[in-house]
């Protein structure tokens, strides 16, 4: 390893003992780790991630009210929703364009997936194929959008409409950040941020969830070079996380996005000294 490597993995691994588990109420994965049972955090960290977009507030304000609604099993609620009861206790429930029929759908086709392969974890597995992640994630979106939604839209078919759609995006039309998410979530070692509940998925094989913070950061850091953000640009990055470790590539996610969202990284290039200044100054190093 050449030194600018090694000055940047030892900076890395500096962020990464800052930014533990300490900070996990910042971040969407502090719900699933409300609960014991796998199944339950499969299914809340599957919520979670779906609603991981907008400003953390209205995040975690989303995530309360969802919470409260499945109760203490989330699992055996998914597993026993009923669409009508469902849609009338949450109301009006809005997340940015995201409704109740969306949730519910979701949850319902949670529920489904429990039922048919004994967890969620099982049926992602079903369409898992190791070192390739953009096909995995592509079976799991088509066989999930195949799921009956039950009669939570007024069409027999799932509209083109449904915004639960948005929560299994296609890797030929963006970056799937929040399926990635979910995926690092359940995928890796328990370590007191991600929960390890799917060690049949590679950790190398795991590519980083693509934010703005992330893009933003791997730019200045010369892990890609591309001028929009995307499945390609995510793979960029993932692939220069793995020169400095090949084998669990996306473990630094969690301390780059902290520093980026708690704005200790300032965004204008004249701003004080921060932790991606020193990042970049490895890269100096002769």
């Amino acid at each position: 390893m050449s030194r600018r490597h090694q000055l940047l993995l030892e900076g890395l691994e500096r962020l990464r003992e800052r930014y533990d588990a300490r900070y996990l109420e910042s971040d969407p994965l502090a719900f699933p780790h409300r609960y014991q049972d796998p199944m339950d955090r499969e299914v809340v960290g599957l919520v979670a991630s779906a609603l991981a977009f907008g400003n953390v507030a209205s995040i975690r304000q989303s995530l309360e009210r969802l919470c409260a609604w499945m109760g203490s099993r989330p699992a055996e609620f998914a597993i026993r929703l009923s669409v009508g009861p469902a849609l009338r206790a949450l109301g009006g429930f809005r997340h940015r364009w995201i409704d109740a029929r969306d949730v519910v759908c979701l949850v319902r086709w949670a529920g489904l997936m429990i039922q048919a392969k004994g967890n969620i974890g099982a049926f992602f597995a079903e369409g898992y194929v190791a070192g390739d992640m953009a096909g995995s994630i592509s079976a799991f979106r088509e066989r999930a959008l195949r799921l009956d939604h039950g009669g939570v839209y007024r069409s027999r078919r799932l509209p083109r409409s449904a915004g639960v759609r948005f929560f299994f995006p296609s890797v030929l039309t963006g970056a799937c950040k929040r399926t990635n998410m979910y995926l690092r979530w359940m995928a890796r070692p328990d370590d007191g941020v991600d929960l390890g509940l799917w060690p049949f998925v590679k950790t190398r094989d795991l590519v980083v969830p693509l934010d703005t913070h992330i893009y933003r950061i791997g730019r200045a850091l010369r892990w890609t070079r591309r001028k929009t953000p995307g499945w390609r640009t995510a793979c960029d990055i993932t692939r220069s996380l793995s020169r400095l470790d090949p084998d669990d590539p996306v473990k630094y996610d969690f301390a780059l996005s902290r520093m980026g969202i708690l704005h200790d990284c300032p965004r204008h290039r004249n701003g004080l000294s921060c932790e991606l200044c020193e990042l970049r100054r490895s890269l100096r190093a002769r």
